[in-house]
């Protein structure tokens, strides 16, 4: 019963010691670049009512969900996504605000996975969205956020596929598809079924050239030149309009510079069915999931009371910093603490000189030197812990400096160090 305590339920993990730093520091470079671009922190309840992620909502599978019922019984859910609380906190905290809200966010997300599928349970995220703005230039600011938050952790070899949900959709209302039968069709597209596509085609009555335009979705993908292929492909105006508004996208994309992390796939579509139009996800090597996601979700907010278009975008910690890890991009740690070792009796000079060197913001830590411990253990247990030295109160008035990295020693005054 013991072991049993020591281990965590399946799907979810301990972070700790340089990984936890190095994920800390990932995650403050993240949240500094979307501070960069104006966004403003807000936090949600880790768990809400189960309305809030609903099928209606659009958000992940019921089946995928942690519930539990309250006293009052009341269904809550462990947040399984992040966009719907935000959604509902900018209608009810910024319902009469006409002008652009941006709104950046950290925390886990909670997603019940089958087991088999080796998937964490519990997920770190952070994300941002901008709502309140429905032009091009906010899908094309979001995208290059994405990009910028990747490059300022050091990785280099990346690519971010932007499809858009608005092009199959014009496709599915002229097919006059039922709700249903777009669902099964988006699953079918998304999980490249052609076979299954064409079974769902033939039960249709619809023209030879909308039934190519579906069976092509799958092979519109690569360079801007696979949008005008789109467009050769339909006269369908909703579906003309999104090619257009990529177009707009990668255009705007190249006055960032960023062009080159672009790529188009026009049979992207995703499980979260809020998505109105531009769609994105970021992939590199090393991880075999995404490192972000993201979407415009115009109709979303309006269902807790507010009519907002919006977008934003997530970034998957835990994925990311699988990839950093596996391409061997260093994260630097910390090795600027130091450590005070002193003898019982010199404890009050010790924590005299440990309060100073705080007050000048230096990490301090205090340990009672124990003689059954010999000063080398104290020496391995520093670089263990990425202390870089320590200060061995010994002697009255006399200390012992030493670099725990490079194992010089030298001796200096106390009067020296007070100074």
């Amino acid at each position: 019963m013991n072991d049993k305590l020591l281990h965590t339920p399946e799907g979810v993990r301990d972070i700790y010691n340089h990984e936890c730093e190095r994920k800390l520091k990932i995650q403050s470079k993240l949240h500094h670049v979307m501070e960069l671009h104006g966004f403003r922190d807000i936090q949600t309840p880790t768990f809400e009512f189960f309305e809030i992620f609903n099928q209606e909502r659009g958000t992940v599978p019921e089946k995928d969900m942690y519930k539990f019922v309250d006293r009052e019984g009341n269904t809550l859910v462990l947040r399984p996504d992040m966009t719907p609380s935000i959604a509902r906190c900018a209608a009810k905290y910024y319902k009469e605000e006409e002008l652009p809200i941006r709104l950046c966010y950290m925390g886990s997300i909670f997603i019940n996975n089958n087991s088999y599928q080796g998937k964490l349970k519990e997920s770190t995220q952070l994300g941002a969205e901008l709502i309140n703005d429905p032009s091009v230039n906010a899908d094309a600011e979001m995208l290059a956020l994405t990009i910028e938050c990747l490059l300022e952790t050091g990785l280099k070899e990346f690519q971010v596929e932007i499809g858009e949900a608005g092009f199959f959709y014009g496709l599915t209302k002229e097919a006059g598809f039922t709700e249903k039968e777009e669902a099964q069709l988006r699953n079918l597209i998304e999980e490249k079924n052609m076979f299954g596509v064409e079974e769902l085609l033939s039960e249709k009555e619809i023209s030879a050239e909308l039934k190519k335009a579906f069976l092509t979705l799958t092979e519109l993908f690569g360079s801007p030149e696979c949008l005008f292929e789109a467009k050769s492909l339909t006269k369908n105006e909703r579906a003309l309009k999104a090619i257009e508004r990529l177009e707009e996208v990668y255009e705007i994309l190249t006055l960032y510079g960023l062009e080159k992390y672009i790529t188009f796939d026009l049979g992207m579509l995703s499980q979260y069915n809020y998505y109105t139009g531009i769609i994105f996800r970021a992939y590199t090597y090393g991880t075999g999931d995404i490192i972000a996601s993201g979407g415009r979700y115009d109709n979303l907010v309006e269902q807790f009371g507010k009519t907002a278009p919006a977008i934003g975008i997530a970034i998957l910690a835990d994925q990311l910093m699988m990839a950093l890890m596996r391409q061997k991009i260093a994260i630097e740690t910390r090795t600027d603490n130091t450590l005070i070792l002193y003898r019982k009796e010199w404890r009050e000079t010790a924590i005299r000189l440990a309060n100073r060197f705080r007050s000048q913001d230096m990490n301090i830590e205090l340990i009672s030197y124990e003689n059954e411990h010999p000063l080398e253990e104290y020496m391995e247990y520093c670089k263990r812990n990425s202390i870089g030295g320590i200060l061995f109160f010994d002697k009255e008035n006399l200390v012992e400096v030493m670099n725990c990295q490079t194992g010089e020693r030298n001796t200096a005054s106390l009067s020296e160090l007070l100074v």
